[in-house]
């Protein structure tokens, strides 16, 4: 697993939910940075396929939301992200919380276990944190 690197907060309200591209351009940056748009279509071209162009154009407008930065040097304009993986996962969930299960987690858990056929490795794993949890807890 990569180091989560370090970058500064993003208020909540300049946080807004990310698009699948900009999720897929968020990882190749998080992975990258700091980065090109040319290394960034170069680590996508094997998924996505997207040219140089449209690649750049979405992160312009990263930029222009606030999720990255961009520092010159000589002529390459260079990005680095605003939002740490965590942050970006902890928003997405709790959008989702939100709007399926009104922001409680419990409910979204026992969805999960009833609903999504979960394995019993996953079951296992998903007891190991419950259990870990309750022995963290006064």
């Amino acid at each position: 697993m990569a180091k989560e690197p370090k970058t500064k907060p993003v208020a909540r309200d300049e946080l807004r939910s990310l698009t699948d591209a900009e999720w897929a351009i968020m990882q190749a940056v998080w992975e990258l940075e700091p980065c090109a748009a040319g290394m960034v279509q170069e680590a996508l071209q094997g998924t996505r396929g997207w040219a140089y162009s449209t690649v750049k154009t979405t992160m312009d407008r990263m930029v222009a939301k606030g999720l990255l930065t961009t520092h010159s040097i000589r002529n390459l304009q260079m990005f680095t992200s605003r939002v740490s993986p965590s942050e970006a996962k902890r928003f997405e969930l709790r959008r989702l919380l939100s709007r399926a299960f009104d922001g409680a987690l419990g409910p979204m858990i026992q969805f999960a276990v009833e609903d999504e056929g979960l394995s019993a490795e996953e079951i296992k794993t998903l007891r190991g944190l419950l259990d870990g949890a309750k022995r963290r807890k006064p």
